[in-house]
């Protein structure tokens, strides 16, 4: 892992503390390409983290600074993303798998920046989950089963047939159109799925959400 911090591009968090980290594919031909525009200052954009296709995790922002990555957009009701989360770049194109070694890399640096920040297992979302209809990102190759079996993130299952707008307030989707919801978070728990909402989809929500602990001002009451 490297300490140079080499982009520019970022900024103080504005009051705030990473409470979220956000997973994203670069979407370019090639890590070395992503790299430079991630430190290019013209391009203002940049992640804390790259994880190149070897299993190289590259340290591109400070963690306690605001890095440039996930643009418009909320999660659980909290807009501001950027203040709020720790950026991760994977370096894929978006049209194939992880390899295993890239993928043994996002483990491992999850679990860090878990441990160093406090961030649970619901923290950890993708791009596409806080800006639905906008992003894709990581994208239905990428291996979110594998995370959730090692409590790196929240893991799919059946519960019971809830709304499914009520279970997907729950777990932080942002209140956008019903179809765009769902088709964001088929995206990342039933990658596969088509067509109008199912029983299935309301069974697979309702357990996520049920997996979902209270914030703060949830579980006190307070504002």
């Amino acid at each position: 892992m490297s300490g140079d911090f080499p982009s520019p591009n970022h900024g103080d968090r504005r009051g705030q503390r990473p409470e979220l980290i956000v997973l994203h594919y670069t979407g370019m031909a090639d890590t070395a390409e992503a790299r430079a525009r991630l430190c290019d200052p013209a391009a203002e954009v940049s992640a804390h983290w790259l994880v190149h296709e070897d299993g190289r995790a590259e340290a591109l922002v400070p963690e306690d600074r605001r890095a440039w990555h996930a643009g418009a957009g909320s999660w659980q009701g909290r807009d501001d993303v950027n203040s709020r989360s720790i950026g991760v770049e994977i370096a894929n194109p978006g049209d194939r798998p992880f390899p295993a070694r890239q993928m043994d890399a996002v483990a491992l640096l999850l679990r860090g920046i878990m441990a160093r920040w406090g961030i649970g297992p619901d923290g950890v979302i993708g791009h596409s989950d806080m800006a639905p209809g906008r992003k894709i990102d990581p994208g239905p190759r990428f291996d979110w089963q594998r995370l959730a079996c090692e409590g790196l993130a929240l893991p799919g299952g059946i519960g019971a047939d809830a709304p499914l707008g009520v279970s997907l307030t729950r777990i932080g989707y942002p209140a956008v159109d019903p179809e765009t919801r769902l088709a964001a978070f088929r995206l990342r728990f039933r990658p596969w799925a088509t067509g109008a909402e199912t029983e299935d989809d309301r069974r697979m929500a309702a357990f996520v959400a049920a997996s979902v602990q209270p914030r703060h001002s949830e579980a006190t009451g307070s504002r």
